[in-house]
């Protein structure tokens, strides 16, 4: 593909998101329709029919599209501890995704009302938690890398919840939450690892969410 047709195909990405937050945010999930993601985004119902056959797939692809922000946006620090790492690649998550905020915020208030994409959701964030993982150099792989999906996922929706509440400039808040979450999630971790239990505290090493 050329690069001409390369940044068309990501204006009519942007544009598409752009137009669903933008009826997410007036309509509401129930009131999210193709017809009216086509209307607000300025593309065609054709365009629209090659990009996603539903909003659900639109949701999705977003989601992947966050991802790849983030992952692309990594770079390597010698000296930062895991979580460390994990902070900054779950704040930079949230600043993807702030320039859809409102349409986000509504969406979450109307997601327990659809339960079949809560689960198709679900599936989604425990995928994107694994890049994220990645992200911060941690192996997401086997039981342990299961474990630590679940993990940050939790971490994750905590922070997030907090996201959609703080409407400061600097998320102070946001980042308060995250560092109690990353902090609770080490907690845990520890309990379950009876090796992390013999060493002395300030030596002990999470296995869940870290190296």
């Amino acid at each position: 593909m050329s690069d001409i047709s390369q940044d068309s195909a990501g204006a009519l990405k942007a544009r598409i998101f752009d137009g669903l937050f933008a009826v997410v945010a007036e309509q509401g999930w129930r009131g999210t329709t193709l017809s009216r993601i086509a209307a607000a985004s300025g593309v065609s119902l054709g365009e629209m029919r090659g990009f996603a056959s539903c909003p659900e797939g639109i949701m999705l692809r977003y989601t992947a599209m966050v991802d790849r922000l983030v992952l692309d946006g990594t770079i390597p620090t010698e000296g930062e501890t895991a979580r460390d790492r994990l902070f900054d690649v779950l704040m930079r998550r949230l600043d993807a995704m702030q320039p859809h905020r409102e349409g986000i915020l509504r969406f979450m208030k109307d997601l327990p009302f659809h339960p079949f994409l809560v689960l198709s959701l679900g599936a989604a964030m425990e995928r994107s938690m694994g890049w994220m993982l990645e992200a911060a150099g941690l192996d997401s792989h086997g039981p342990a890398g299961l474990a630590r999906i679940k993990g940050l996922t939790a971490v994750w929706v905590y922070t997030l919840r907090a996201w959609l509440k703080d409407d400061s400039a600097d998320l102070a808040a946001t980042m308060a939450a995250l560092d109690r979450a990353l902090d609770r999630a080490d907690q845990v971790a520890r309990s379950l690892d009876p090796a992390a239990q013999r060493k002395p505290a300030e030596a002990a090493e999470p296995d869940v969410m870290t190296d």
